[in-house]
C-alpha cells in the first residue's frame, strides 16, 4: 500500500508525489506526458482514488503546455512535480526564467501561444510565483469528471 496509511476502513490522506527534471531536449514534452500518465496510474491504485480517463488526459495536457513553455522560453533545466491529494492533482513546473506568463486576450486568428489560456480553462486553479531563481507555476486538476469534464473544455456533453 505505497503512499497510503490504512486507518480503520478508510485511507488517510497521504500525498503521493513524483518529480522529474528536463533539459529542453527533443522528446522532453512526451516524457513529461508519460510521467503524468504513469504517475496517475500508480498513485490512483495506491490511494484507492478514482482517476478517470478525462483526468489523465487533462493532467497530461497541463504538463505538456507548462513544460513546453519552460523548454521553449527558459534557459537551463525545468522541474515537474506531480502530487495527488484527496480530490485533485497538483502540477507544478519550475523553470529558470523569472518573467511571469500572462494569458493573452482571446484572438481566434492568433496561431499558437494559447497554452496558458488552455491551462486556465481546464484547471480548478492556476498560480505563478517568482522564486529566487526563475518561477514556479502550479495548476490543480480535479479528480472528479464534473470539475474538468467537457464543459470545462468548452465542449457539450
Amino acid at each position: 500500500m505505497d503512499g497510503a496509511v490504512q486507518t480503520g476502513d478508510r485511507l488517510r490522506d497521504v500525498p503521493v508525489r513524483v518529480s522529474a527534471e528536463y533539459q529542453g531536449r527533443p522528446g522532453d514534452i512526451a516524457r513529461g506526458r508519460e510521467l503524468a500518465r504513469r504517475f496517475l496510474a500508480r498513485a490512483g491504485a495506491a490511494q484507492g482514488a478514482p482517476v478517470s480517463d478525462r483526468t489523465v488526459e487533462v493532467v497530461q495536457l497541463v504538463v505538456s503546455e507548462l513544460l513546453t513553455n519552460a523548454c521553449k522560453y527558459a534557459p537551463g533545466p525545468s522541474l515537474v512535480d506531480l502530487e495527488l491529494t484527496e480530490d485533485r492533482v497538483e502540477v507544478t513546473v519550475w523553470d529558470s526564467r523569472p518573467v511571469l506568463p500572462v494569458a493573452e486576450t482571446a484572438d481566434p486568428g492568433r496561431v499558437g501561444r494559447h497554452g496558458l489560456e488552455i491551462v486556465m480553462a481546464v484547471c480548478e486553479s492556476f498560480e505563478v510565483h517568482r522564486e529566487p531563481v526563475g518561477k514556479r507555476m502550479r495548476a490543480a486538476v480535479g479528480l472528479a469528471d464534473h470539475l474538468n469534464g467537457p464543459a470545462a473544455l468548452g465542449q457539450s456533453a
